[in-house]
């Protein structure tokens, strides 16, 4: 691993899965790192020690199916419930009573989850690319089946087992090298480009991803960290989560458009597709994130958002938690 992560603690605590792994530094109050696919607990690698030394305990976990931590066999056991109860799990292993959370990506779902479900345990919510949606409408698995017309939106791709696997699992550093240069600001498909979100007939998803091209935040080092972990563990873990989407829709029913009333934040990318497909939830905001504190749109910025813009998020976190109710 690289020289700048070498005074991280590495730990292992229990969760209702088995184990959660997580890695942490600095003291004071609690802050919870939750990354998304297909991540580890190291793209928060810039974040934690600049909360560290803003006077916080920083901790970033590898989510279920990922990394160190637990991959349960049952593909059920990756439903929203579960990572939120690892969550809290997780707050209570390491000695503290309530935490900030803050997610990326699928962590944002899953932290947004934690602070609706257990307010009791998550005093306030970071939200970084993903805008906080609630539950409701038809069931997801039939509004992703009707995105794309003769093409497949990735998230279907991604829900039947072992499809997406085949495609990645031959070459992993390859296909997450151009996933990632897919979705990063500098290095987005140009523009009229086949959509690298869709697949098209009897196609892969690396059949768009831009060719040749390596985003300026991903160094070798970096790359050779999240193919290390894949290769290891295979893909199926993290890709268990889109395949609980469905089981979420159900298990969530009583939270139909329910509103997080936490303190909340927003931050995301003007370049990500997450922020202009979902602007409509972005908008509902004083609806949906009654708590909001502030929310942030970077220009320039993609997908990978603490780790494209570093210094930007790093601020916009420790002035967020700074003028948190203590």
């Amino acid at each position: 691993m690289q020289a700048h992560v070498k005074d991280f603690t590495h730990r292992l605590v229990p969760s209702p899965a088995g184990r959660i792994h997580l890695v942490e530094q600095g003291t004071g109050p609690l802050v919870l790192l939750v990354h998304g696919f297909p991540e580890s607990w190291y793209s928060w690698r810039h974040q934690l020690p600049a909360l560290a030394a803003a006077g916080y305990r920083a901790v970033a976990v590898d989510v279920r199916g990922y990394g160190r931590s637990s991959r349960p066999a049952d593909p059920a056991a990756y439903r929203m419930l579960d990572l939120v109860d690892d969550n809290a799990h997780v707050v209570h292993a390491l000695g503290e009573e309530s935490a900030v959370v803050v997610g990326h990506d699928w962590g944002a779902n899953i932290a947004a989850n934690s602070a609706l479900l257990r307010p009791d345990v998550f005093r306030a919510v970071g939200l970084l690319s993903v805008p906080y949606t609630p539950r409701g409408g038809p069931r997801p698995s039939e509004v992703f089946g009707r995105m794309g017309g003769p093409e497949e939106f990735y998230v279907s791709y991604f829900q039947e087992p072992g499809r997406a696997e085949a495609e990645i699992e031959p070459d992993v550093r390859g296909w997450l090298a151009g996933f990632y240069a897919a979705l990063s600001g500098d290095t987005l498909p140009a523009p009229g480009a086949p959509d690298p979100h869709f697949v098209g007939p009897g196609g892969t998803l690396r059949d768009r991803f831009p060719a040749g091209a390596t985003p300026a935040w991903l160094g070798e080092g970096d790359l050779d960290v999240y193919a290390g972990e894949f290769e290891r563990t295979g893909l199926t873990g993290a890709l268990n989560r889109y395949r609980n989407m469905d089981r979420d829709w159900a298990d969530l029913a009583d939270q139909d458009g329910a509103a997080i009333t936490r303190p909340s934040l927003f931050a995301g990318g003007l370049l990500d597709a997450s922020t202009t497909w979902l602007k409509d939830a972005i908008d509902a905001f004083p609806a949906t994130l009654p708590g909001l504190v502030s929310s942030h749109l970077l220009e320039g910025c993609g997908h990978w958002i603490q780790q494209e813009r570093p210094d930007d998020v790093n601020r916009i976190l420790t002035d967020w938690l700074a003028a948190l109710p203590s």
